[in-house]
């Protein structure tokens, strides 16, 4: 269940909503300068007619789709994807459809390596988010074929707030860090309590740096011994 969570954040424009296990977080931080900056920000850049990135009823795509209460493990990634078509409010994951980019694609070899599972035809993850995986960029909007465009407005702020709450108020979570932007953002994790897993970025650019991390055989490993269910990380698995 999603409910509005104040009026600033509404910006007139219903699709902002959030499920309700977030609805306090995103009240606490509503009221600081920061978050009514960057609320003023993107009103303008929607106000201008500009083509932002994912899609209004996709923004907390991430919050929506991964209750508080149910994250088992956090994915830290960077920006949106800029391209037409392709960001769904998940990190690393694109709409159904739309072909996959070179770092998922590097993220699925990885997952056949680890556990054998064939790379799927899809490169959507809402599956992973549904099963307590929150699929969280720093910055969760962009304008259209613009990288970066909406850095430095206040998003990040944002989700340093929300990976503190996570580390703080949560117990036996996995983050995975991948790249130097994620090990930095996470650098505040109390890995007394949860398990933190660094590997370099999938991309291509980090030239193979993230083959063979296995992280996805160590995170359930972690689950099963803390008394969690497994992340069911087959794609092409029935749902």
């Amino acid at each position: 269940m999603t409910t509005p969570v104040s009026p600033s954040l509404s910006l007139n424009m219903k699709a902002f909503l959030v499920e309700k296990t977030w609805e306090s977080t995103f009240l606490e931080e509503s009221s600081k300068e920061y978050y009514i900056s960057l609320i003023r920000f993107l009103k303008e850049e929607f106000d201008h007619e500009q083509a932002i990135f994912p899609p209004k009823d996709q923004i907390f795509a991430a919050f929506n789709e991964t209750p508080f209460n149910k994250i088992k493990v956090v994915i830290l990634g960077q920006d949106p994807y800029h391209g037409e078509g392709q960001a769904n409010g998940l990190c690393f994951s694109v709409a159904d459809g739309i072909r996959k980019p070179p770092s998922l694609v590097n993220v699925f070899k990885e997952l056949k390596e680890d556990l054998g599972y064939e790379i799927p035809a899809n490169g959507n993850l809402e599956s992973w988010a549904q099963q307590g995986v929150l699929l969280l960029n720093a910055t969760l909007t962009v304008r259209a074929h613009e990288a970066g465009s909406h850095q430095g407005k206040g998003w990040e702020q944002f989700t340093d707030a929300i990976i503190q709450k996570i580390s703080d108020e949560l117990n036996g979570v996995v983050f995975l860090l991948w790249g130097n932007y994620a090990q930095k953002k996470g650098q505040k994790i109390d890995r007394s309590k949860h398990l933190v897993l660094e590997a370099p970025h999938p991309s291509p650019l980090a030239r193979g740096g993230f083959k063979n991390c296995k992280h996805f055989s160590k995170t359930n490993d972690y689950l099963l011994s803390i008394g969690k269910s497994p992340i069911q990380w087959n794609l092409n698995s029935e749902k």
